[in-house]
């Protein structure tokens, strides 16, 4: 009997893990889908001329910022997966025209590129581990660390918003 318990409490645990992290990839997913309207909003909001915006000498303008974050995504997720994105190795911060038009495209496109990727992602590859900035993590958390680089550069840009007398957008948790 007790080897009946301690097979049925096995099983039950390797079942509810299993659905844990199916429920945490779908969340993921919601996750980076919302992150790309927040940060649409965001570029949207800043009005042409603000794209060249640079606080202080020392700081990006707005529009490096968010081809920064497009960066951050290609190259985080890239490393992990294998996966490269459009520009290759170029960096759209230093390529992209930063225009108001070709920011926004840049922007999205790297959106697009990590969703659809996690979207062809299964959860077992969601867990190997990848070396990533010459760190072995898993491939789930290189998608994490970029969801993390992404909120804290738009962070950022709530500074270049208030600077152009925009109202930065309403944030958007859920």
């Amino acid at each position: 009997m007790k080897r009946l318990v301690m097979l049925f409490i096995i099983v039950t645990a390797v079942f509810v893990g299993t659905t844990v992290r199916a429920q945490s990839t779908g969340q993921m997913l919601a996750d980076w889908q919302r992150a790309k309207a927040y940060t649409k909003a965001y570029l949207d909001a800043m009005p042409e001329d603000g794209y060249s915006l640079k606080p202080t000498p020392e700081m990006r303008t707005f529009a490096q910022q968010m081809l920064h974050l497009a960066d951050g995504s290609y190259f985080l997720v890239g490393s992990a997966t294998g996966k490269p994105g459009p520009l290759g190795k170029e960096s759209a911060e230093k390529t992209v025209a930063q225009t108001k038009e070709a920011t926004t495209k840049a922007v999205m496109d790297s959106y697009d590129y990590v969703i659809s990727t996690l979207k062809g992602m299964t959860e077992a590859q969601l867990q190997e581990i990848a070396k990533v900035a010459g760190q072995d993590i898993q491939k789930g958390q290189a998608f994490n660390k970029a969801f993390e680089h992404q909120t804290h550069h738009r962070g950022q840009t709530t500074v270049y918003l208030r600077l152009k007398g925009v109202t930065p957008p309403q944030e958007m948790l859920f």
